[in-house]
């Protein structure tokens, strides 16, 4: 009967351990990053503000994104990027770790959808130069999904003056 008991155990204790192991795997879902991506654009604390203002710019005539304004955030990682009057750096590459969260905004000023960067080069879902993209609006649904690697978007985003994929600098001198 102890036998019986110890290999009992031992089942499960394998057991818990093999569901430990799935359920920390990197390798997630479309829909798991793209609630990732959205939490991560959901919260501003920690954040800096593109050219350390917080107020809504107009969209600019080089932008894909169909709203009349829009202001841009670095997570910390990102904001060391950063200049001394708030722009990116020229020449730079994001690091890994580095968010970016474009916060797109109606003419009442309510924010509506949310355009992310994510520097993830380990990520499935990143394009060639590490970046998970994301464009999810205010109520999580997904406009376009990570899944997609930036394809609708890399386009614009490669655009001439453009510091890895970023274009703030070049439409807002």
């Amino acid at each position: 009967m102890k036998q019986e008991t110890f290999t009992t155990f031992k089942f499960s204790i394998v057991t818990l351990a093999l569901f430990a192991v799935v359920a920390c795997s990197k390798d997630k879902t479309g829909k798991q990053i793209d609630k990732e991506l959205y939490d991560l654009a959901n919260t501003s604390e920690g954040f800096v503000w593109f050219k350390y203002s917080d107020a809504y710019l107009p969209q600019s005539s080089g932008s894909g994104h169909n709203f009349p304004k829009l202001r841009t955030r670095f997570n910390a990682v990102a904001a060391q990027m950063l200049d001394s009057v708030g722009k990116i750096q020229t020449g730079i590459t994001f690091p890994e770790g580095a968010l970016i969260v474009k916060e797109l905004v109606n003419d009442d000023n309510s924010l509506a959808r949310y355009a992310v960067l994510l520097k993830d080069s380990e990520s499935k879902f990143a394009d060639a130069q590490g970046w998970v993209w994301g464009y999810i609006n205010t109520d999580e649904s997904i406009a376009i999904s990570a899944v997609e690697k930036g394809q609708d978007c890399i386009s614009c985003h490669q655009q001439s003056e453009n510091i890895d994929y970023v274009l703030m600098n070049k439409f807002f001198p």
